[in-house]
């Protein structure tokens, strides 16, 4: 990369103090459907790459993975200028990963942003990752234009004339918009549906540096049949000069994606749900650069050389060097060493960013993704970052040599905060190091960073897929006993309705066991079909499961419930068919006979009376384990779909739905994660390589009768338990 040209460097500090010529963006897509390519074309605006190499060098591909393995796995940050009409406008932009791998890595990019070009194959239409990535964008308030891209392929590989090429493009934007109106809000589905009257859609080919939109048509006299011809005729230089990308692409941004000063008014709200009439809610809402200080980190970096890096979104006052923030829901402060802008794989120190800018801090080391930092120490902490998908596969890790153990210890936290996505457990009773990814690719990655970045030689186990546990039906009353015999615990369980699991996973019923508007979560639940009476007993929320207190008037109850709720937090972590996470389970505590002295019911006692209820009803309502499930969509020529399909089926795959457009057959199936190891090799083998696949999370569902007992045999084995689950009388006391 060529080094920042001094101009832009100067010029920059002053332009992020204009709030309204500041656009920031996510460049978004299915994976291999262009971004890094656009990107690149984008960065020559900058005068950060040649021409020449724009399309080509994939600059924001840095890591030596990406540059490998030709796709995105972190999110890149850059902060270009461009000028429109005659003014200069300070784009923040960050190029994501379009693999459902690093999915985690799309939805905290949108946290950062107010706008997101979503970026779409002309050949290969929208895929299940645009909806993806379109569903992410849209839940954090997100508005998004769209760039039809790879318009080349789609003129030379379909041969399409200027009405077929229109026709298909109508369908895709058709696509879109439904997607946009089905997940957008309410009150944006109209504005926020694209059009390309308009300008908010854009045509063109990443990697041959040209673009088109309506307007530019208009004023260039640029036309359809005119693009095909010069592709046709090998000419696509000419095009590039007479439609830039750039200029198309970042003229569409500027037009049709909001200021910070306008999106925040309407985003504070939908991420933040402190009180915006104190001062930070409104310095907030009015991107106000000499209010408190509201920096949410988004990303964490290591840099070899500079330490731990946190990238996030400045929402009110400034970031500066010396200054302090809180760590938000800690008592821990952080002093800021350094403040720059990410220029891809350099770094532009600044003196300050301020409000309505993404920027980096050195000295954050108390902070993660997802962590709100202020100046005003007790401002309440931004909405949590939900994430589409949780993690399906897991390693267990173990260092080559001994001497290096305490060493993986840190590189592993280290890991586990840089990427928010992946779940790292160490375990120092049973010395078991366990990452959990999204899936294979993902712990790959993680591993190869290990190996490389942290110089630890590790050794790690096959791929093991996430369970998960329910139960068929009812179960219960169970009496779950204390150690001595004086405390007895009665639960019921059974499955939550799937609206309320789902409420859960939005964040719309919130973790934990204080809750703040118990009215508005009363009606909440009674709304999503559980019963007022039951919904007024709400007591704890953890993971997908919630426990209810349906008792009336027992003694001493009150005091020990908070045991109650370890339990319960032990039981849905561990479950008692094979030590799996519980999923989606309804816990209702019935009755309960407590001893008059404290003395006699304390932890010792209450906790594994409290667990034995849960497990025992659970026996009673006939435990299950749940497998996940990936959506597989695979795009094959005609000659080699049998071999695809049968790929599939192989894998105990349903296959849901065939389409073609040309001699192109898209084939979506529904495949267990458990089936999928190798999937890669094995479907580039059945197909001879002519094939692009991509996966997408379709949640948990039961694992067949049939295969159950043997996979819980091999999970206990594995776990050093006993092969055969125990029965209701083992926890009958």
């Amino acid at each position: 990369m060529t080094h920042i040209r001094a101009e832009l460097a100067k010029a920059i500090p002053e332009m992020m103090r204009s709030i309204d010529k500041i656009r920031n963006i996510g460049i978004v897509a299915h994976i291999h459907h262009g971004k890094t390519t656009l990107s690149d074309n984008l960065l020559a605006a900058a005068g950060m790459i040649s021409n020449e190499l724009a399309g080509k060098q994939l600059l924001l591909n840095f890591d030596e993975q990406e540059q490998a393995r030709l796709l995105t796995i972190n999110n890149a940050d850059v902060t270009i200028v461009h000028e429109y009409e005659k003014e200069n406008y300070l784009i923040n932009l960050i190029d994501t990963p379009g693999h459902v791998d690093f999915g985690g890595d799309v939805t905290r990019a949108m946290r950062a942003v107010d706008g997101a070009v979503v970026v779409v194959c002309a050949v290969e239409g929208v895929m299940a990752q645009t909806e993806t990535v379109l569903r992410q964008a849209l839940r954090e308030k997100v508005k998004p234009v769209l760039f039809i891209n790879k318009v080349d392929r789609a003129i030379k590989e379909l041969q399409l004339t200027s009405d077929a090429l229109q026709k298909r493009f109508a369908a895709i934007i058709s696509e879109v918009n439904e997607l946009i109106r089905k997940m957008a809000p309410e009150e944006f589905v109209d504005d926020w549906s694209v059009d390309p009257r308009d300008g908010s859609v854009a045509f063109g080919s990443g990697y041959d540096n040209w673009a088109i939109s309506v307007p530019y048509m208009q004023r260039t006299g640029v036309k359809f049949p005119d693009i095909i011809e010069y592709v046709n005729s090998g000419r696509t230089k000419e095009i590039a000069q007479k439609a830039k990308i750039n200029d198309v692409i970042f003229d569409m941004v500027i037009r049709h994606l909001p200021s910070p000063h306008v999106a925040q008014k309407y985003r504070i709200p939908n991420i933040w749900k402190g009180d915006i009439g104190t001062p930070i809610g409104q310095a907030m809402l009015n991107t106000d650069t000499e209010g408190p200080t509201a920096f949410m980190v988004t990303d964490i970096t290591m840099d070899p050389n500079a330490g731990e890096i946190a990238t996030g979104r400045v929402f009110s006052g400034r970031l500066q060097k010396g200054m302090e923030l809180q760590i938000i829901g800690t008592k821990l402060k952080n002093r800021i060493q350094h403040v720059s802008l990410f220029m891809g794989p350099e770094r532009l120190m600044v003196e300050e960013v301020t409000a309505g800018n993404i920027g980096a801090v050195i000295g954050l080391t108390d902070a993660f993704a997802g962590t709100t930092t202020s100046t005003s120490p007790e401002m309440v902490a931004f909405e949590e970052i939900r994430h589409v998908s949780e993690p399906v596969v897991t390693v267990a890790i173990e260092p080559k040599r001994m001497a290096d153990l305490p060493k993986l210890i840190e590189t592993m936290r280290k890991v586990g905060k840089e990427d928010a996505s992946l779940r790292v457990e160490i375990n120092q009773e049973t010395g078991e190091h366990l990452l959990s990814g999204m899936g294979e690719l993902h712990l790959e990655i993680t591993q190869f960073r290990i190996i490389n970045d942290y110089k630890v030689e590790i050794e790690a186990s096959k791929p093991i897929v996430v369970y998960r546990e329910l139960v068929k039906h009812a179960g219960g009353p169970f009496e779950g006993k204390s150690p001595n015999k004086h405390n007895k615990f009665y639960f019921e369980v059974e499955a939550l309705p799937a609206a309320v699991v789902q409420a859960v996973k939005d964040g719309e019923i919130p973790q934990g066991k204080s809750f703040k508007d118990t009215k508005t979560l009363i009606a909440k639940l009674v709304a999503l079909g559980i019963s007022r009476d039951e919904a007024r007993g709400i007591t704890a929320v953890e993971g997908t499961n919630i426990l209810f207190d349906v008792t009336k008037g027992i003694q001493n109850l009150n005091e020990t419930m908070d045991l109650v709720v370890d339990a319960f937090k032990e039981a849905v972590n561990r479950g008692p068919l094979a030590n799996e996470k519980v999923y989606g389970l309804k816990v209702r505590l019935v009755d309960a006979k407590l001893h008059e002295d404290s003395i006699h019911r304390g932890p010792a006692q209450t906790i594994p009376a409290a667990r034995s209820g849960i497990y025992g009803a659970m026996v009673l309502g006939d435990r299950m384990l749940l497998e996940p499930f990936q959506k597989v969509t695979v795009n094959v020529p005609q000659e080699v779909l049998a071999g695809a399909t049968r790929e599939l089926q192989r894998r105990r795959g349903e296959i849901q739905d065939m389409t073609s457009v040309g001699d192109l057959q898209t084939v979506i199936a529904k495949v267990p994660v458990a089936e999928l190891f190798g999937f890669a090799s094995d479907i580039r083998s059945a197909t001879a390589g002519k094939v692009l696949w991509s996966t997408e999370s379709m949640g948990f569902e039961p694992v067949p009768g049939e295969l159950q007992p043997k996979v819980v045999a091999e999970i206990r084995q594995r776990r050093g338990l006993k092969p055969e689950p125990y029965d209701a009388a083992y926890y009958a006391g």
